[in-house]
């Protein structure tokens, strides 16, 4: 089902500098800016989202030191020019998440309403802009883009237009194939250079629920693309299939849905009274990895609708909130994990499923480390799917809710240790004062907090890591040197509260700035509230930290280290730089010089970590909100080393706004 389109001007381009250049002159231009198609640096490129297409989120480059990281200074900012659009039209859902990538002496973005830019990577200046006309005031879930990929067509002439393609997804649901060099749609892709993902989508299709946060994974000619769903809307919400389209035609090759529709899948068992044809989602927001040796794309899947009230859905309800991997030429299921069965408390598995090879009893073996938001980390044979460290069914809280049934265990890997707390009781309330703690315990108490995986309730329950607790979208960086995995996590607990039908009305009324969703086709709506467990200083009623870093070794299972991340200057009502530790959204990356680079705390500093202890050697102030994963690159052997990050604050988190992409070096 395909919503109505807005009207809007069909696409924009504009060459940086000067507008009216003629194509064929500006690709000469950028191909000689570019080093006249001269073999890359490659281990200073940084080619996809996460570096790899396993997303492993490392650089060998070693230039920037322990010694010398400290002398850090801004090199060049680029403004997108968003700023104003995104504070005027969507202050709350517009965030610039993206992570730039480097290939062929050009670095590549998209913003926050999916424009697409291409930069000079040593001075900034713009070489294109593609604009792909979304309505920037239609109200959506979420208004992100957190990176385009490239791909190169081997079969084409390197000189001919589109042989090298940039793919992103925009915020109105459609997969676009851009020409590299120019910005120009690559016209013979599906109808001008756009695939509209919306056709063909079993469920409900409301505008504005369907978008597109995440760069697609390419193996192969093969595409791969999910997509992001508003939550809580209703039962039958629109299907979060993954589909996989050739990168040169656009013609779709396969699909695959989360939600299995075949009677003879032997999940589909798992909807009881046949609800898998009736629910929707599950969908692929985050980013997905692939293993182009062994032809595999892993997808990291969602709760399945709605996120709160399961008892349309009973049973565990695979394939949602699992990591599958699926054979990207045909998208065969290969092998599923799931993470949380009946998911109850929005805990999709957020982040993309990073390639690794660990060692076990002296040989190496190929894995999928998968971190998730109840700060749980599952590390899984890349081949089977099978658990490396043991993983057990553990007795989780029931339900009281009239129609629901809880899974009666959730899985929990015996190692690594979880790396966020997992039980809030009135015992544990914080505070800076007596006042303040004792309210905080009042608050705590009114509610139900059986530990983690406690059920919503309608009495108010604490879901504790929130639902934007443990690790996001950021994912996790690998240094495969030392075997570590660097993880960061956030620690805040949310109130949800299911609302009985009779009574939705009237609670929406009563709560105009809150988060109230109808979860149509259910006896409850629900209201998800951020701030109701704050203090009367506006400090978090758990202890902190509220977010730290972690190593973690891959060998043992062990916690190498793991200290705050982040201070209280940017949101404590006094602006003392106090290193507690505060909720974070982005990601670390690792480089070849033991370095860990992360921004994504509530104040507005990029870091940098020794990734052997632990210890913060040096932060620079940014212009705004880090809230996106940075990236490193080095143009050539003789060059600088560039560590770039988004600044754009992010509007739920209520970071600094703004809309630069800056780029730090050496003296």
């Amino acid at each position: 089902m395909t919503h109505p389109r807005m009207p809007r001007r069909r696409y924009g381009w504009r060459a940086g500098g000067n507008a009216k250049r003629r194509p064929a002159l500006l690709a000469l231009a950028l191909l000689l800016a570019s080093g006249g198609g001269a073999a890359a640096f490659e281990d200073g490129e940084w080619p996809a989202y996460g570096r790899d297409a396993g997303g492993s989120r490392f650089s060998p480059l070693a230039q920037i030191t322990r010694d010398n990281v400290a002398q850090l200074e801004v090199a060049w900012s680029y403004h997108t020019g968003e700023a104003a659009d995104a504070a005027r039209l969507q202050p709350k859902n517009a965030t610039l998440e993206t992570t730039p990538i480097l290939v062929d002496g050009t670095l590549y973005f998209c913003t926050s309403f999916t424009r697409v830019v291409a930069l000079d990577p040593e001075t900034g200046a713009e070489r294109w802009t593609f604009d792909p006309g979304i309505d920037r005031a239609a109200r959506r879930g979420d208004l992100a883009c957190r990176g385009v990929s490239h791909w190169r067509d081997d079969a084409a002439d390197p000189a001919a237009r589109c042989a090298a393609r940039i793919f992103f997804g925009t915020g109105d649901g459609e997969l676009i194939a851009l020409d590299a060099r120019t910005g120009l749609p690559c016209a013979d892709f599906g109808q001008g250079g756009r695939v509209d993902l919306k056709r063909s989508l079993r469920g409900t299709l409301k505008p504005g629920n369907y978008t597109i946060t995440s760069p697609p994974a390419i193996v192969g000619a093969v595409v791969v693309i999910g997509s992001a769903i508003g939550d809580n809307q209703r039962s039958d919400e629109a299907s979060g299939v993954v589909r996989g389209f050739d990168a040169r035609s656009g013609a779709q090759r396969w699909s695959w849905d989360p939600v299995p529709q075949d009677p003879a899948d032997p999940a589909f068992a798992t909807w009881e009274n046949d609800s898998a044809r009736r629910t929707g989602a599950a969908n692929a927001w985050s980013i997905l990895s692939a293993d182009p040796e062994r032809g595999l794309v892993f997808v990291p899947t969602g709760s399945a609708s709605p996120d709160f009230f399961g008892g349309e859905r009973k049973g565990d309800n695979l394939y949602a909130n699992s990591v599958v991997a699926l054979r990207a030429d045909n998208g065969e299921r290969v092998w599923h994990f799931q993470t949380t069965h009946h998911d109850l408390w929005d805990y999709d598995v957020p982040a993309q499923p990073t390639l690794v090879t660990v060692k076990r009893e002296g040989r190496a073996v190929p894995a999928v480390v998968q971190a998730t938001k109840m700060g749980l980390l599952f590390v899984l044979d890349r081949e089977t799917g099978a658990p490396l460290f043991p993983v057990e069914e553990r007795p989780v809280p029931q339900s009281d809710v009239p129609g629901e049934r809880t899974s009666p265990t959730q899985p929990f890997p015996l190692l690594p240790p979880p790396l966020v707390p997992h039980t809030l009781t009135p015992a544990d309330a914080w505070g800076l004062t007596p006042w303040d703690r004792g309210v905080c315990r009042e608050r705590i108490a009114q509610l139900r907090s059986d530990g983690i995986y406690t059920p919503p309730s309608v009495r108010g329950t604490i879901i504790y890591p929130g639902n934007a607790g443990g690790t996001n979208w950021g994912s996790v960086a690998f240094d495969p040197g030392r075997g570590l995995v660097v993880v960061n996590t956030s620690n805040l607990p949310t109130v949800v509260r299911l609302v009985p039908r009779g009574e939705f009305d009237d609670v929406r009324r009563a709560n105009p700035n809150k988060e109230v969703s109808p979860q149509a086709g259910t006896p409850f709506g629900m209201q998800r509230e951020f701030d109701r467990l704050l203090s009367p200083l506006g400090l978090p009623c758990n202890a902190p930290p509220w977010g730290t870093l972690a190593a973690v070794d891959l060998g043992s299972g062990a916690i190498r280290w793991q200290v705050p991340l982040g201070t209280v200057r940017d949101i404590a009502p006094v602006p003392l730089p106090l290193r507690l530790g505060v909720p974070n959204m982005g990601g670390p990356i690792v480089t070849g010089a033991g370095l860990v680079f992360i921004a994504a705390a509530m104040d507005d500093y990029l870091r940098a970590f020794d990734v052997d202890s632990g210890e913060e050697l040096w932060k620079g102030r940014l212009p705004a909100g880090g809230q996106a994963t940075p990236m490193t690159y080095q143009l050539r052997p003789e060059g600088k080393q560039f560590v770039v990050i988004a600044a754009g604050g992010h509007g739920r988190m209520g970071t600094t706004p703004g809309d630069q992409i800056v780029a730090f070096t050496l003296p």
